[in-house]
């Protein structure tokens, strides 16, 4: 099975889609009358440096993407799955009909202005250190107006928050023998602080109509299939909450996807993969060797179990304790399982998922 996957912010480059926009004129048009320019300038020319600001960037990246997915599917190859990074996954929702190219370039050009208009914030890689070490040492030093915003692989974890709490954070994690490299943003996203802009960001896309996906898009806030009436809701949840790349990733290897073509620009994606691959299989997950649709896999039913009674008994909005994380949860969601085994609820807050075997509700 295959995955075609797109390119979020960051990958944007002077000269990207030069083979792309006289060979598809129509859409090229289209854009410019959604944009009120030159998408075909921008990209080839940049003449007034525009192209690294986010409110350029994001129409320009998602432009570019849906012009290589249209050459790439000319000869009838289809995937089975798709998945994009941030700003690509409105890419994989359009290429999966869910809207057309000029409701996803309207979506995207209000997604970028939103975010640039956001509060000043920044961003951090964080270099071999594994996630729980990352949350570890934010706790550890009360790091507490820093979110983590993505998972882009178990040893790359990018940090988004304050700006001055974000500078603060480099001598402990490197102190921790983790690399920390500055990102160039100029404000704190897929974070607590986007949450302004993400309620405007819904309040902006009510207007469009979305479609039942005809092909499975891995969602960025869940790294699971989309389902029918929850795409807005996961772009608008999306903008202020982590991009879980590598669950994404690992769900589509439990799948049985074996080819992974990144299509748009540059090959970052592409390096992520590889990377989670190699720790896919050095240590592939407990139920990676059973067919996906066993009835029989104990964990599977246990875990269905444990999803059940939860969501019987405790609402959204339920208080929790853990062991393992000091203060208090509230869940966001319903329970659900992950990756065919795990019993998860996603917490607001902390911005991840926890195991149910891990939570207290509070009386």
């Amino acid at each position: 099975m295959k995955a075609y996957m797109f390119p979020g912010q960051g990958s944007q480059r002077k000269g990207m889609g030069e083979e792309l926009f006289d060979e598809f004129p129509e859409l090229t048009r289209k854009a410019d009358e959604v944009l009120g320019y030159s998408i075909k300038e921008l990209c080839l020319q940049d003449p007034e440096q525009k192209l690294n600001q986010t409110q350029y960037t994001q129409p320009a990246l998602y432009t570019v993407n849906a012009l290589a997915y249209l050459k790439k599917i000319q000869g009838g190859e289809r995937p089975d799955y798709l998945a994009g990074h941030s700003l690509g996954e409105y890419n994989a929702l359009q290429a999966a009909g869910a809207f057309s190219f000029e409701t996803g370039l309207a979506l995207v050009r209000k997604r970028g202005e939103l975010m640039a208009q956001a509060k000043p914030g920044a961003m951090a890689a964080v270099i071999n250190c594994p996630e729980a070490r990352v949350r570890g040492i934010l706790a550890e030093w009360n790091l507490e107006n820093i979110d983590i915003a993505n998972l882009n692989a178990p040893n790359q974890i990018i940090i988004s928050g304050l700006k001055e709490d974000v500078a603060n954070s480099q001598e402990h994690f490197e102190k921790a023998d983790a690399k920390f490299i500055p990102l160039n943003t100029s404000g704190a996203f897929h974070s607590r602080f986007m949450r302004e802009s993400a309620t405007e960001f819904g309040h902006f896309a009510q207007g469009f109509e979305f479609a039942a996906p005809a092909m499975p898009v891995v969602a960025n806030v869940t790294a699971r299939p989309y389902e029918s009436g929850h795409i807005l809701p996961n772009l608008i949840e999306q903008i202020a909450s982590p991009v879980r790349w590598t669950d994404t990733v690992l769900f589509l290897l439990e799948q049985g996807v074996v080819a992974f073509e990144e299509l748009g620009v540059g090959d970052v994606l592409t390096k992520l993969v590889a990377n989670i691959k190699r720790s896919w299989k050095t240590s592939p997950p407990a139920n990676a060797s059973a067919p996906a649709s066993a009835p029989a896999e104990s964990a599977a039913g246990g875990a269905k179990e444990l999803v059940d009674v939860w969501n019987r008994k405790y609402p959204v909005g339920t208080r929790v304790n853990s062991d393992i994380y000091d203060g208090e949860l509230r869940t966001r969601t319903e329970a659900l399982i992950l990756f065919g085994h795990r019993a998860a609820v996603y917490m607001d807050g902390y911005n991840g998922y926890f195991d149910l075997r891990e939570l207290k509700p509070v009386a």
